[in-house]
């Protein structure tokens, strides 16, 4: 792959050339030469885009894709085509599949699917059997095959010792356990936020102390244990201040939040619109709040999607009985924007691959090319057009979006919008 780049703002804190406006010459996919101006002299294909910027490629720590078992709702495939539009150059995928990730074998498939994929696809396997949270799964051998973590996608470990274990044996080969913070027993059969507007809707609610609990417990657990754990999707401040207080004590923690966490207050539920219905809830303003400071000090390592396509069949039905998630790949970038600075943004998105086992690419001569291709300033609104996912779930549906994705160029190829 042979590439002129014209004219493009970078936006990579790493590089040298960061918040300068460059030509990028690519040849055999590594970065030969950036300078103000390049002659293309080999007639190599140009890229030119109005406001080009280009910064570091994007990652994310939760994306689930429904292959195998679930293909109606996404496949291995599209869900990768969808991340290289959305300008996502590597995905962290769920085990929550069908059947569920938890093998050697599962690992070796989910790495096969994606082969010579412009998107470097980073497999999660299951912690326990079958993710029942019972027995721990093939962590030693999962690994060995390519698993970067392992994590019972949205469901708790509930018994303690297991969790105990876990921590400990995947110390050994320097594994990270991914943990879903509910403590069942108080979350009951709740389905939103518990607070005035669930009272309000006659919806039973899921209190904040149910996530809390859970993050003091698994705290407390990595304290005595040691290990590696990672805390996905925490949604409360309480649990901000939790975690803030325990990176104090230098145990070996990180955690990440759901942008749609960021973005909306359970307000918007009064409508019964099961586009709404995520895990954890969407919580309150005060929640949201302190969310945002945690991001700007370090407390809150990452913000992903939580990308989850749902087929139609268990969204569009009554509130009580459909099933959690939304698709957020295609409007990540855009959503973001509206909350944060472009340069805060995509230093939003770069973070988390090193937790993960990637090492961040800069924007440098003799680099691999792995860039994300961007404008930041256009506004639009998000509707089903702008969704590649066969699924629609959306949940930033008919909402301002700033921004938009060009595409990307990783692993020798190039994707474009």
């Amino acid at each position: 792959m042979n590439i002129l780049i014209k004219s493009a703002t970078i936006t990579d804190s790493e590089s040298e050339f960061h918040n300068t406006t460059q030509d990028i010459l690519i040849e055999n996919g590594k970065i030969t030469k950036i300078s103000e101006h390049i002659e293309n002299q080999e007639n190599y294909e140009e890229i030119k885009r109005n406001n080009l910027h280009i910064s570091q490629g994007w990652f994310d720590s939760s994306v689930s894709l429904g292959e195998p078992g679930y293909e109606e709702r996404e496949t291995i495939v599209n869900g990768l085509k969808t991340a290289a539009y959305s300008g996502f150059t590597a995905v962290a995928v769920n085990a929550n599949t069908n059947p569920v990730i938890d093998s050697n074998a599962n690992i070796t498939f989910l790495n096969a699917k994606a082969n010579n994929n412009a998107v470097n696809l980073l497999p999660i396997g299951a912690l326990t059997v079958d993710s029942k949270g019972q027995d721990l799964a093939e962590l030693y051998d999962m690994s060995t095959a390519g698993a970067v973590a392992f994590y019972d996608y949205k469901k708790p470990i509930c018994n303690p010792n297991l969790m105990k274990i876990a921590l400990q044996y995947t110390s050994n080969f320097n594994g990270l356990v991914c943990v879903f913070p509910q403590e069942n027993k108080i979350s009951g059969n709740g389905v939103m936020n518990e607070n005035i507007t669930s009272t309000t809707l006659g919806l039973k609610g899921i209190p904040a102390l149910a996530e809390e609990l859970q993050v003091a417990r698994d705290l407390f657990l990595l304290e005595y244990t040691g290990g590696k754990l990672h805390i996905s999707t925490i949604s409360t401040a309480t649990s901000v201040n939790l975690i803030r207080e325990a990176k104090k004590k230098n145990l070996d923690v990180t955690c990440s939040v759901a942008i749609h966490n960021l973005y909306f207050t359970d307000t918007v539920l009064t409508d019964f619109d099961t586009n709404y219905k995520v895990l954890p809830p969407l919580r309150t303003q005060t929640d949201i709040d302190a969310l945002i400071i945690g991001i700007n000090d370090g407390t809150v390592d990452m913000v992903t999607t939580d990308h989850n396509p749902i087929d139609i069949e268990n969204k569009k039905i009554e509130f009580d009985h459909a099933a959690y998630g939304t698709i957020g790949l295609e409007s990540a970038f855009g959503a973001l924007q509206t909350i944060f600075t472009t340069d805060k943004t995509i230093d939003i998105l770069t973070k988390g691959k090193e937790r993960f086992g990637l090492k961040p690419i800069p924007i440098t001569v003799g680099n691999v090319a792995n860039l994300t291709l961007y404008t930041p300033d256009e506004t639009y609104i998000f509707s089903k057009t702008d969704a590649i996912s066969k699924s629609k779930n959306m949940i930033f549906e008919n909402e301002t979006l700033k921004g938009k994705v060009y595409g990307i160029i990783s692993n020798n190829q190039i994707v474009l919008n």
